[in-house]
């Protein structure tokens, strides 16, 4: 790009787009060397039920955050750097159909496209992304860093996964950051630092807490693996509509329904894309 002016020029409009989409509280995307590979929108399985958000790939981090007035802006930026990102290939079931994990040491999350050839487009734009970044870091590719445990959705189970207190309007949900399990607030009281994902202490289960302390790696597949593989399937291979709306947890931020579809584009160094004017002004705080 750098021999051709006017293509350099596209790429920072574009990628000053994507910035502005985001409004004052997003963060600069604009970095030298920095490529915007492609846009869309994928359904994020988030706490409660999967929700639509915006992904914007570079070629060196994933920015998403949720959709708000009909599409026309984003909010709750999130920058992934590519070099920590492994994808898990994932079978369809009733609650999401092409769907794939995507693992970070901060979070990890399920998301799901439009079809079985758009996430496939995902899949291996974020892959070759990530390849060519780990070697520009002179990284090996097969080295995994440590990976946030995923989060069960709220819906799968209406009562404390450690004691079996059921939860109501007052005996809330809340999640180990550690295991990923849905806990009450008595089983969740401990608070310890897990590097890879915060400086901070955070909330822990009690039975997670005894096993870091112990420095209980868990290499061998134990009753607490076990049972949090059961609970996976069961939700994944049951519908929401089958599901009794339970109270939120108490971890959830508030969610945007937004239903609108928007393909997926991908760019490369000669093609164009459209910009929303409006992002060149946008809204001050």
């Amino acid at each position: 790009m750098a021999d051709q002016p006017e293509l350099t020029v596209e790429n920072r409009e574009r990628i000053q787009a994507v910035a502005s989409s985001f409004g004052p509280s997003g963060r600069s995307l604009m970095e030298p060397g920095r490529v915007l590979v492609g846009e869309g929108r994928l359904i994020k399985l988030c706490k409660r039920r999967p929700q639509p958000r915006s992904f914007f790939l570079f070629n060196d981090i994933l920015v998403y955050g949720s959709i708000v007035m009909g599409g026309r802006w984003n909010k709750k930026q999130q920058i992934i750097r590519l070099e920590e990102v492994e994808q898990e290939d994932l079978e369809d079931s009733t609650l999401m159909c092409n769907q794939w994990l995507l693992k970070t040491p901060r979070k990890s999350f399920y998301v799901a496209a439009a079809s079985a050839e758009e996430k496939q487009a995902w899949m291996e734009h974020i892959e070759n992304c990530r390849n060519l970044k780990l070697q520009s870091l002179g990284r090996p590719v097969n080295v995994q860093p440590v990976f946030a445990a995923t989060w069960i959705p709220d819906h799968a189970s209406a009562i404390c996964m450690r004691c079996s207190s059921r939860f109501t309007v007052t005996h809330r949900r809340h999640h180990c950051r550690c295991c990923g399990f849905i806990v009450c607030n008595s089983c969740s009281k401990a608070r310890v630092v897990l590097k890879n994902i915060s400086n901070k202490p955070v909330r822990v289960c009690g039975l997670c807490k005894t096993s870091l302390e112990n420095k209980d790696k868990m290499k061998t597949p134990s009753k607490q693996q076990n049972y949090r593989k059961q609970k996976e399937h069961d939700w994944k291979t049951n519908s929401l509509e089958d599901t009794p709306e339970y109270e939120a947890s108490s971890d959830e931020e508030s969610e945007e329904q937004d239903d609108d579809s928007k393909p997926t584009m991908w760019f490369n160094n000669s093609e164009y894309c459209y910009l929303n004017p409006e992002h060149a002004n946008p809204p001050q705080s």
